[in-house]
């Protein structure tokens, strides 16, 4: 079952990339954190990176604020 978090970073990408069906989200449970693993088609990585970052320290702040939600630690991994 996915969380409100994964939801919302896996909907933050399909709206960003040129390739929403290539979006794959996954999450795991890693001691009293969740973490949630966001993978995108080649082409798209500069685009849920965005320049210096910013996009993918956006969707970090995003998902904390679900996980503050949701009474959990959470941390997103982008690619590799």
């Amino acid at each position: 079952m996915a969380s409100m978090m994964a939801d919302l970073v896996e909907y933050l990408a399909k709206a960003l990339v040129d390739n929403p069906d290539e979006v794959r989200v996954e999450e795991r449970q890693d001691g009293d954190r969740v973490v949630i693993r966001l993978d995108v088609a080649e082409g798209d990585w500069g685009k849920v990176i965005g320049k210096g970052g910013r996009i993918a320290s956006a969707m970090r702040s995003l998902v904390k604020v679900a996980a503050v939600k949701e009474d959990v630690r959470v941390s997103l991994e982008i690619g590799d």
